[in-house]
């Protein structure tokens, strides 16, 4: 029973184990090996493969090469021409370090690297082991370029080298890979044979991505392809690609897909573009995922608008074609095959492990309730009493709220707002990020708290605080892109309203200040001089006469409060700091978002049932799908309990 001695494992050991992590299999390392000949900028990449990649595999490229100096340390840890400081990753455009791939395989593998550059008169052949040059670089005759020979890879992992498949099987591995990136990276010719024997693929220097599908996957495919493109302002990603018309079909889908020109995957999007396929193809489509997973800020949103568009494109290309549509009830995943009186669902889900019961997670943030969608016209209506001005209260309702312009797509090309764009994804804490996209909300407590679910933990959140932040960077994101909320059917004065907040007593206002007619009509102008800014950037228009006629749309079906507007118009023309260009739009982003966020008793008394359902299905939703938390967030979420906790207090009972 005496416990085990911890002990440091020796380096070696460390780095095959960290090898094997790098370089799961041939295929990995040629993977690696492939975008380093692309780095260096190679026109022609040439593979050659025995056993299956593992008693050789060699790639040569004609590209920059290596220079002499550096051979002594291109296979150690950690060594790379791509960055200087640690700043650098933030800008870095190729695929990563050449050294970190060469380490790897070295620790496993016997390394050769035989490489010439421009200005050098020869070649020169070093080999390596465990990242270490085995002896000085021999001058050889060679051309430009690279060739690197990777033989016995695994020799001193035996019992990873005996997990492996048949030869042939990872030769399908390289290939897939090599067709890949041939296909991605047209313009770059690519050779894949096994050795001593002819070539297996071979594709054209300067071709295009359509002559390589049809040399690697045939003509059926090739012929039935249509061009896909797309550009999303808001969100900020663009889309370029092929894809097979309705016309083509075939049991095996097959989706490449490249996210800044590296080849991986992406669940979510081979989902949605399967579920868009099941739709016209008589089965579903089954697509076979590359080795990366990887996910983005606005997944959904991103998958969604590459899915409609997909969709779009399809719907115009089925001319010549009859078909039927498959229509599937939402939350239909597969059939049900009953045997006796047991279904296989019920039978694969009694084979799985039980589940402990204070650890079952009892919720699923992507179940939505029936009165999402029941919210009629008859929820929306508020309290018509509302008197006039001359007692203090806004003559306006919820209806007075009313888009009245369409939502446009101009890119953001100021310094100042891509700055603050880039702050918030900087403080964005993935951790915070999780929380919140898988959150279930469980209900409200008051104006400004509320509690939601995650797996298993129960949370009381400050929703006045995370909405401050959402509407903030609703703000920034949607810049010159907002629709409109026109105030209707009175238009409102601006110096009325900012009269009634120095009436109250949120202004501070005191005799010291002035006259309050006097400081209302200076705050008038400062408004009147800069409303060309708030009109084109943020939608917020006011009349040269001095009328409040529109309001930015920050959330669908999302109205600020009637009872803070007056304050705000005085807080525009108080707190936001117009004369330098970063400031300004800080300070106004910042003051509009407290004032979309506050919400006064006199709202929710005037429609309790209201302020309940805006909480529930549009703020918490809108925080799950856009809201990029900083750490500072963490501070407005507490942990009340979590069903471990609970199993322990009422198993004592």
């Amino acid at each position: 029973m005496d416990p085990g001695i911890i002990k440091k494992l020796d380096q070696a050991v460390v780095n095959r184990i960290a090898a094997g992590e790098v370089i799961q299999r041939p295929a990995n390392a040629l993977k690696e090996l492939i975008e380093n000949s692309l780095d260096a900028k190679a026109s022609l990449i040439q593979v050659t493969v025995k056993v299956g990649g593992l008693k050789l595999l060699q790639i040569e490229d004609n590209g920059t090469g290596i220079r002499k100096e550096d051979l002594e340390i291109v296979c150690e840890r950690f060594t790379t021409s791509k960055l200087t400081t640690f700043e650098d990753l933030t800008k870095i455009s190729t695929f990563g370090f050449r050294g970190e791939a060469l380490a790897s395989i070295s620790h496993v593998a016997h390394l050769t690297i035989q490489t010439k550059t421009r200005q050098e008169r020869c070649a020169y052949k070093a080999s390596y082991e465990d990242g270490q040059l085995q002896a000085k670089p021999k001058a050889c005759a060679g051309n430009q370029g690279t060739i690197i020979v990777i033989e016995d890879l695994f020799y001193n992992m035996p019992q990873r080298r005996q997990a492996f498949k048949t030869p042939n099987e990872e030769f399908q591995k390289i290939y897939d890979v090599t067709a890949k990136y041939a296909i991605h990276n047209s313009r770059v010719g690519f050779m894949l044979k096994k050795h001593g024997e002819q070539l297996s693929l071979k594709t054209n220097v300067n071709s295009t991505q359509e002559a390589n599908i049809q040399i690697i996957y045939g003509n059926d495919i090739s012929k039935e392809l249509m061009s896909v493109d797309y550009k999303d302002q808001m969100l900020q990603f663009s889309l370029s690609g092929l894809i097979t018309k309705v016309n083509y079909n075939n049991k095996k889908g097959i989706m490449l897909l490249f996210i800044n020109n590296r080849l991986v995957e992406s669940t979510a999007l081979k989902t949605a573009i399967d579920n868009v396929y099941s739709t016209y193809l008589p089965k579903d489509v089954n697509v076979h995922p590359t080795k990366h997973e990887v996910h983005f800020l606005y997944e959904d949103e991103i998958v969604e608008k590459i899915k409609s568009q997909i969709e779009t494109q399809l719907l115009g290309s089925n001319a010549t074609r009859t078909f039927y549509k498959q229509l599937k009830l939402p939350g239909i995943g597969r059939e049900e095959k009953e045997t006796g009186n047991e279904t296989s669902i019920n039978k694969s889900a009694a084979a799985q492990d039980k589940v402990s019961a204070k650890d079952m997670i009892r919720t699923d943030s992507k179940e939505q309730k029936l009165d999402k969608f029941l919210f009629s016209e008859s929820n929306k209506k508020t309290d018509d009493s509302l008197s006039t001005y001359s007692n203090g209260v806004l003559p306006i309702t919820e209806q007075s709220f009313r888009v009245t312009a369409k939502q446009k797509t101009k890119e953001v090309k100021l310094t100042s707002v891509l700055k603050m764009m880039q702050q918030i994804e900087n403080k964005c804490s993935v951790q915070l990020r999780k929380i919140l996209k898988e959150m279930v909300f469980v209900g409200s407590i008051d104006k400004s708290f509320a509690l939601f679910q995650y797996e298993t933990k129960l949370y009381l959140s400050n929703t006045l605080m995370l909405s401050k932040e959402l509407f903030y960077q609703r703000l920034v994101y949607n810049f010159e892109n907002f629709c409109a909320l026109e105030i209707a059917p009175e238009r409102l004065s601006i110096k009325s309203l900012i009269l009634l907040a120095l009436n109250s007593t949120e202004s501070g206002w005191c005799e010291e200040d002035g006259d309050k007619e006097e400081l209302a009509q200076r705050a008038v102008e400062i408004l009147l001089i800069h409303s060309p800014i708030m009109r084109e950037y943020f939608s917020l228009n006011i009349s040269p006469e001095g009328d409040l006629l529109t309001l930015p749309l920050l959330l669908e079906q999302y109205c600020p409060s009637k009872a803070y507007l007056p304050l705000y118009m005085l807080r525009l023309a108080t707190d936001v700091e117009w004369e330098e260009e970063e400031k300004c739009f800080e300070t106004f982003c910042r003051e509009t978002a407290h004032y979309y966020a506050t919400v006064s008793e006199a709202d929710i008394k005037d429609d309790p049932k209201r302020h309940r359902w805006q909480t529930e299905h549009v703020l918490y939703p809108a925080l799950k799908k856009y809201l990029l938390p900083s750490e500072k967030i963490r501070k407005e979420l507490y942990e009340l309990t979590s069903l471990p906790k609970l199993y322990k207090v009422f198993e004592r009972c």
